[in-house]
């Protein structure tokens, strides 16, 4: 699994005398046209700017320089220099720094979720609602599961906490209230198989980590070795949890996951979390799909993990019509160091790593690309400085670990880091910009040196999110016709909790522990919709898995935090199309109240099936049942997206030449209400909507439309997208769905 992070803002620090004048820190907004041609950069600016306040015996103190959140800089000013800061050229405004309170997993601020409105409040932050999970097993001494608050464990509840290996059913609580584990497919494949830790205990960490994203409890003071500070709170916080430990270090087997599913229907669980999955399988060959039909007819709601294979187009596992299929993305958070240079000049970069920083300096040495190995043991016990100038970054982190250097500077505009900054050693990661300062010291400097100083968070990066590059992308091939993914939500380096005894990170040789890790992967994101799904049932107990999936989807944020669209760290930034992202970021706050609902029961996904051509042994091996009918076979299903397939050739009599969708949408709002139909522009296709208005007398009243994408002759571009929004005369819902037209030829499994 390769994972990274796209990070955009560059940083730039400098240390001056300290003064005796009272300062404060105020944020300028500068513009960026009016900077001379005399700067190469505006960094330069930026330093210049601030040099030309100050006097030497009275400095004002560079604290970041901003690249994409704003046009401007931080700096600690007397009021004195802000006033001629203001008199000076380019100078727009000026904010007063204040003081934030950090919630981390920070996700749930991140997704709006608060105690003043929305779904937090409304569903009491999940109250009553079961959340079952099969995964690694969890630690159940994790203050994650103190169950302070919590109500008591449904009466419908039909689960239990299994003793075993190191697990006593006295620990679980009104917070954990199941604990089950399933290995007889794994002994039965491997008879002299031992098992270390024969019960739900978890000896990996992944599932303490899903299940406190989707639903921990709130935990003060909590951090990885100080990066992401703050209370730790999970989507779902007074949900209740129950654990199906299904993964083990000796193996995982399919037949023990379909046991897990199945032991999980039977508990009761409300809502089921799978971040696992396998490729390659057909629905009717795919255990974890047929099981989550099960699951879906007892009206239980299935999220899953879309896969860690991205960028690559048709790479998703879980493509499956009846789950939500989750991709993964950055949230506005970034981990930093910092390098102190012997001139007293700081840039800041990227950095995870969980060690201390220097006490003192060390010697600093430019080694180019850092690949030579007589080089690095020359320069043993200093820091190297390695520039990255054609995508060697991986081999660059290779070789600095392997080597005496006593610490890395990487200089790299590679935008795909996210699992690089979790070192082993002293690494810091800085652009071009920020790397050439380094340099340029350096090369005036006898003797140069310089320091780390590691642990920084800042929030409120941008631009936040975008898809990871590791995330799965669509097509399905298990089933093209319905658009995979359905969302995306955070994946990328989220802090939640770890069993305390089991190490996060190595430091020579020595292992580092913590009550808390940082991981990514769409794991990360599939807990954090099943804890938005507890939310919703918690408010909606009688909402369908559709009418769930597509209240989220419908609601889904297109745009980033700078208000542009999302872009896509796989594909070099760019606007992440669907295939990426599905309809967007998930939004739990919108999705409570969604004006429209594509509804789906299980009839119609057997249509589905019927239309796939299945047979009825195959359809019967996912319903479980022989009572269905074949008289309305149909690859139309009522989906709050469209994906059409188009031959790059074709004639005016092309049948695949123009594709039309059959939809119904639900009304949930009180009374009369009206909406009309916007789409965006597809370039060479000609998508339209009939009727274009749809008018509803009262609440649960359906309406049904058709959707026509009428294709080219010959098509230009292999994939293009856009959407229809169904928006209400009051302007309160914009009901959106993402529309598709591809040639990618999928080819069948």
């Amino acid at each position: 699994m390769s994972n990274y992070i796209a990070l955009c803002f560059c940083f730039l620090a400098i240390l001056f005398p300290f003064t005796m004048s009272k300062s404060e820190t105020y944020i300028i907004h500068m513009d960026l046209s009016a900077m001379p041609k005399a700067f190469s950069s505006h960094h330069s600016w930026y330093l210049s700017t601030i040099a030309s306040i100050s006097d030497s015996s009275n400095h004002g103190s560079l604290v970041y320089a901003y690249t994409n959140a704003i046009h401007g800089f931080s700096a600690s000013l007397t009021p004195s220099e802000l006033q001629v800061i203001k008199n000076s050229q380019g100078y727009l405004s000026s904010t007063k720094d204040m003081t934030v309170k950090i919630d981390t997993t920070h996700t749930s601020q991140f997704l709006g979720l608060n105690s003043n409105s929305g779904a937090w409040p409304k569903s009491d932050y999940g109250r009553d609602v079961i959340i079952g999970l099969v995964d690694t097993g969890v630690w159940p001494e994790s203050k994650s599961y103190n169950d302070n608050g919590m109500t008591d464990v449904p009466s419908r509840w039909k689960g239990e906490c299994e003793s075993g290996t190191q697990f006593n059913s006295s620990l679980c609580n009104k917070k954990l209230i199941g604990a089950r584990y399933f290995n007889k497919g794994l002994i039965a494949s491997n008879p002299n198989i031992t098992i270390e830790m024969n019960s739900a205990r978890d000896t990996e960490g992944h599932g303490t980590h899903t299940s406190t994203t989707a639903a921990g409890s709130r935990v003060e003071s909590a951090s990885y070795f100080g990066y992401a500070p703050g209370a730790a709170t999970g989507m779902a916080p007074k949900a209740h949890v129950a654990m199906y430990k299904a993964l083990w270090n000796e193996g995982s087997m399919l037949s023990d996951i379909l046991a897990a599913i199945d032991q999980a229907i039977e508990d009761g669980v409300d809502v089921i979390s799978l971040s696992l999955g396998i490729d390659g399988r057909q629905l009717y060959d795919d255990p974890i799909a047929i099981a989550a039909f099960a699951a879906m007819e007892k009206g239980i709601f299935v999220s899953t993990s879309a896969g860690n294979e991205g960028p690559d187009n048709e790479s998703l596992h879980n493509g499956t019509p009846w789950v939500l299929t989750m991709a993964a993305g950055t949230v506005d958070r970034e981990f930093l160091g910092t390098l102190t240079l012997g001139n007293g000049v700081s840039v800041t970069g990227l950095s995870l790593y969980p060690g201390n920083s220097s006490s003192s300096d060390s010697s600093i040495v430019f080694l180019n690309s850092c690949l030579e190995d007589k080089e690095l043991k020359k320069n043993a016990y200093k820091i190297a400085v390695c520039y990255d100038a054609n995508g060697s970054i991986s081999d660059q982190v290779y070789n600095i670990r392997n080597s005496n250097v006593s610490g890395g500077v990487f200089i790299t505009n590679t935008t795909d880091l996210e699992f690089y900054l979790q070192s082993e050693f002293p690494a810091i990661f800085l652009n071009f910009q920020n790397g050439d300062e380094v340099l340029k010291y350096i090369k005036s400097s006898h003797s140069p040196k310089a320091r780390f100083e590691f642990q920084v968070t800042h929030l409120g990066a941008k631009p936040a999110p975008k898809v990871a590059s590791y995330s799965s992308r669509g097509p399905s091939r298990s089933c093209p016709f319905i658009l995979k993914p359905d969302l995306m939500a955070p994946g990328a380096l989220i802090l939640a909790s770890w069993p305390q005894k089991l190490s996060v990170a190595q430091i020579n040789s020595r292992e580092l522990f913590s009550y808390f890790n940082i991981i990514s992967g769409t794991s990360m994101s599939c807990p954090h919709a099943a804890g938005v799904a507890a939310l919703l049932k918690g408010v909606h107990p009688k909402w369908s898995p559709a009418a769930i999936r597509s209240a989220m989807m419908t609601t889904a944020d297109a745009l980033d935090n700078t208000q542009g669209p999302i872009r896509d760290i796989g594909r070099d930034n760019n606007a992440a199309t669907p295939l990426a992202m599905g309809a967007g970021h998930i939004n739990p706050n919108k999705a409570l109240d969604p004006g429209l609902i594509y509804d789906a029961t299980p009839e119609d996904y057997v249509n589905l099936l019927c239309g796939l051509d299945f047979t009825s042994k195959q359809i019967k091996s996912i319903t479980r049942s022989s009572s269905y009918s074949c008289s309305k076979p149909s690859l139309d299903l009522n989906y709050p997206s469209f994906i059409g397939y188009f031959n790059f050739n074709s004639s005016k009599s092309d049948p695949k030449r123009i594709q039309e969708f059959n939809r119904t949408v639900t009304n949930l709002g009180d009374g009369q209400s009206t909406y009309t139909a916007k789409l965006t522009p597809m370039g060479e296709y000609k998508v339209s909507v009939a009727p274009d208005k749809l008018v509803f007398k009262e609440k649960y009243e359906k309406q049904s439309y058709k959707l026509r994408i009428e294709g080219p002759l010959l098509v230009d571009n292999y994939l293009v997208y856009g959407s229809l929004s169904w928006v209400d005369t009051s302007g309160k819902y914009v009901v959106k769905s993402p529309i598709v037209a591809t040639t990618i030829g999928v080819e069948p499994l």
